[in-house]
């Protein structure tokens, strides 16, 4: 397809027709009780929120959302770990530039660089290994944060430093997979979700086999969609038509994006370089299988384990509600702090701080 006929393929995702039509569909299949959609992809918690597509819904029907922003999930534990390795003396961190300024116990990243340690925004994970190549005397340690869409690279990194005998390149990995989360915000009783809108980025790699126990397991339909306002609507449909039926499935309304096996390649290169460990997430807590680690294998690309970090202990920001907004179990707005005390030039959270985040696209957005 060429460049002007993707374009013109793409602007039927944006036609207002069409997302006249789906509304319309969306009012036809309400329900008669409260339902709760919950989107758990931080790009669609921005999408959702700068279309309006939240106040587009009939009465009855809420979108919440849910723990899809990487930065966001990132346990106060893990950031204060990156401060701790950027203190030392020989040690370059290189990270996304979201990173910089997400608060840890005591201080930020971006914090540690005024007071001159060495700390360098990358783009990619190639972009660190890069940066090693370059500056030889320097140990540089790339922040990994992400869920199964940027997991791929970085172990392709890794496995490319090996092959180079890289000796100054490691990896601080706080790679996470979604399947475990949502397994956690099902089970939440008090937040009784009745439907998931299931995220595209990822499942661009993992594909729709790994949501499967959500129907079979708990009954709760899925449905996987892409970005623009009338891939959402749609997604949105398709749900409310699964519970107007009384059905139970994962469905994939983003096929030019999404196959049902995934992503073959990128899921082998995940499996040689990580395994599954249990991770902590800011407002989940520890779930099991939920994050990765290198495999011994290459477990001296492992920033923690050749360098040690005094870790200082681990203090969670006074007031701050991100983890009850990463559970669902408020709204952005209904914090305290929103709009008064953080904002995102001042965040006390994560959730102020990624451009995923729910609480600056609330800011920005309602």
């Amino acid at each position: 397809m060429t460049s002007k006929g993707f374009a013109a393929e793409l602007a039927k995702f944006k036609d207002p027709e069409l997302a006249r039509e789906l509304v319309h569909a969306i009012n036809l299949l309400a329900p008669d009780s409260e339902t709760t959609l919950m989107e758990v992809c931080g790009t669609h918690t921005v999408s959702i929120a700068r279309a309006g597509i939240r106040n587009l819904m009939p009465e009855g029907v809420r979108l919440a959302s849910g723990p899809g922003c990487p930065v966001c999930v990132t346990s106060n534990r893990d950031i204060d770990t990156v401060i701790a390795l950027a203190r030392i003396p020989e040690v370059t961190i290189a990270t996304f530039g979201d990173m910089t300024r997400v608060p840890g116990s005591t201080s930020s990243l971006l914090a540690e660089q005024a007071a001159g340690r060495s700390i360098q925004i990358v783009y990619s994970p190639l972009d660190a290994l890069a940066l090693a190549q370059a500056n030889p005397d320097r140990q540089i340690v790339f922040v990994g944060v992400g869920f199964e869409t940027t997991t791929p690279l970085v172990a392709r990194s890794v496995k490319r430093a090996a092959d180079l005998g890289l000796e100054n390149f490691t990896v601080f990995a706080a790679h996470k997979n979604m399947p475990g989360a949502l397994e956690a915000i099902v089970a939440d009783p008090q937040l009784k979700v009745s439907a998931l809108i299931l995220p595209g980025h990822v499942s661009t790699i993992i594909g729709a086999k790994p949501y499967r126990f959500l129907a079979e397991k708990y009954g709760i339909p899925g449905v996987v969609t892409g970005f623009e306002p009338v891939d959402i609507l749609q997604g949105i449909a398709m749900i409310l038509r699964q519970l107007h039926e009384g059905r139970s499935e994962i469905e994939i309304a983003y096929a030019r994006g999404v196959m049902p096996e995934g992503n073959p390649t990128a899921l082998a290169a995940i499996d040689e370089v990580f395994e599954t460990c249990t991770a902590t997430w800011r407002g989940l807590g520890a779930i099991p299988g939920s994050g990765y680690r290198l495999r011994e294998r290459y477990a001296g690309f492992d920033a923690v384990r050749r360098f040690r970090p005094d870790i200082e202990p681990t203090v969670e920001p006074k007031g701050c509600r991100c983890g009850d907004v990463l559970r669902a179990h408020m709204a952005p707005d209904e914090c305290p702090l929103f709009r008064k005390v953080c904002t995102p030039e001042n965040p006390v959270g994560p959730c102020m701080v990624s451009s995923e985040g729910s609480c600056a696209a609330y800011f920005r957005y309602y």
